[in-house]
């Protein structure tokens, strides 16, 4: 029972999800709209078990003084007080969470993105290099489209004659706005496609029981 129970609940609520879109009118159209608020109410249940978890996690390490439990506390007070100001001064604009979260989660983020653009140049210099004709015409377009992104590409066109007048459109900057507008982007579309199908064939699988990964220890 343990089994069969979650198949068959799984099987009658995607195949609504699913009839809502090719039949809109009820009592589909009904359930669909149901369902969606019942995985809000889930989806916020497993926000509060997370943040349970989260405390959990935390307050364990600073019991057991584990690697970097220092941090610890910095997470649990920086946690309550966010929680505290939301709940009691609201998050609209201008109210202390709002305030400190546009000064200190904004900048914070900033920064972690900062740092990671240092390991993405590190990656895409050790992806770059021209083995074979494949990688060079990803160095080539990287290198174009670099140029015509950024201020020193715009510096270096203006040196050419004619270029600093205007008389002439900056080539590199139109040529790299046609990689990322025509290449790019039809590589971009195929990529969600496939990633398109994939989530159908997943979502056919559990509907239909084949997959029963998400059922855990129930088998």
């Amino acid at each position: 029972m343990r089994l069969v129970l979650p198949l068959i609940v799984t099987f009658i609520c995607g195949m609504l999800m699913i009839l809502q879109f090719f039949i809109p009118h009820r009592p589909f159209s009904l359930l669909g709209e149901e369902l969606s608020d019942w995985y809000m109410i889930v989806a916020s249940a497993a926000i509060f078990l997370g943040v349970v978890n989260l405390v959990q996690v935390h307050l364990m390490k600073i019991s057991q003084r584990a690697r970097n439990w220092q941090y610890s506390p910095v997470v649990l007070l920086g946690f309550f007080v966010m929680t505290a100001a939301g709940a009691v001064w609201g998050v609209e604009e201008g109210r202390p969470f709002d305030y400190m979260f546009q000064n200190m989660v904004v900048p914070m983020g900033a920064t972690m993105f900062s740092l990671l653009a240092f390991f993405v140049a590190s990656a895409a210099f050790r992806a770059f290099r021209s083995s074979n004709w494949r990688a060079t015409l990803l160095l080539l377009s990287a290198f174009i489209v670099m140029l015509g992104r950024v201020p020193i590409g715009d510096m270096i066109w203006r040196l050419f004659p004619g270029a600093a007048s205007g008389a002439h459109p900056n080539l590199v900057s139109e040529v790299a706005e046609w990689l990322m507008q025509v290449p790019n982007m039809a590589g971009q579309r195929a990529v969600m496609i496939g990633a398109a199908l994939g989530v159908v064939a997943t979502s056919l699988r559990m509907i239909f029981g084949i997959e029963r990964s998400y059922l855990g220890g129930a088998e």
